[in-house]
């Protein structure tokens, strides 16, 4: 079987000799392993499960989409009342994977959480879909809910509301980016003898954070 991994060109992406276990940069890495996966995957390259916990420290974990990435992390969106905002207002920290059957890989990346700019989520909010601009209105997420036709009521209602202007982003609606103190980069190898390299930088603090400047190293792992 082709190696998805030999396909890739030379440099800090890869490593030497197209052996990603040897990238120096983990963001470029991650560019090239994400466009593989946008020519390869059948349906959201972009999702990964996020796992959070709140001050009780049950984990938890659903499917979203990452919509940002660069050197300063990952960002996702979400109504900030649900239950991962409530975990994450108690417990600002996140861990998140996206893995690509197509490809045999998986990318897992760790680190504390911060909201993005109000600007930010204006402009990522301005980018979606009308529908779904009055759907994040609407929905109330993770509270219950007594039938669909409900929801699908106030949708409509939203739309009358707003007839063709602007539908603004609601206050309790935005971003979140996860700075991550390491990220993880996986191949599936034959009889299990995946290749894995684990990033992590230079500066980390005693509780995770990572200062500014930080380089970062790789290490290679056992399977």
């Amino acid at each position: 079987m082709d190696d998805p991994a030999s396909r890739s060109a030379n440099g800090d992406a890869t490593g030497a000799g197209g052996d990603f276990t040897r990238a120096t940069d983990p963001w470029a890495l991650f560019a090239t392993w994400m466009a593989e996966a946008e020519a390869s995957e059948p349906n959201d390259p972009n999702a990964m499960a996020l796992a959070t916990a709140g001050a009780d420290g049950l984990p938890d974990v659903r499917v979203v989409l990452l919509k940002g990435v660069d050197a300063r992390g990952f960002v996702f969106y979400t109504n900030v009342d649900s239950a991962k905002g409530d975990e994450l207002r108690e417990n600002p920290q996140a861990a998140l994977v996206l893995h690509w059957k197509s490809l045999g890989r998986q990318v897992r990346a760790r680190g504390p959480v911060t909201r993005v700019t109000p600007e930010e989520a204006d402009a990522y909010f301005a980018s979606r879909a009308r529908n779904s601009r009055l759907g994040a209105h609407a929905s109330r997420q993770s509270r219950p809910l007594g039938d669909r036709a409900t929801l699908e009521r106030e949708v409509e209602a939203l739309a009358e509301r707003y007839g063709e202007g602007p539908v603004p982003r609601p206050e309790n609606w935005t971003g979140f980016r996860i700075a991550p103190v390491s990220i993880e980069f996986w191949q599936n190898g034959a009889f299990r003898l995946h290749d894995r390299v684990r990033f992590t930088r230079d500066g980390e603090t005693s509780d995770g954070e990572t200062s500014d400047g930080g380089i970062w190293r790789g290490a290679r792992l056992y399977p």
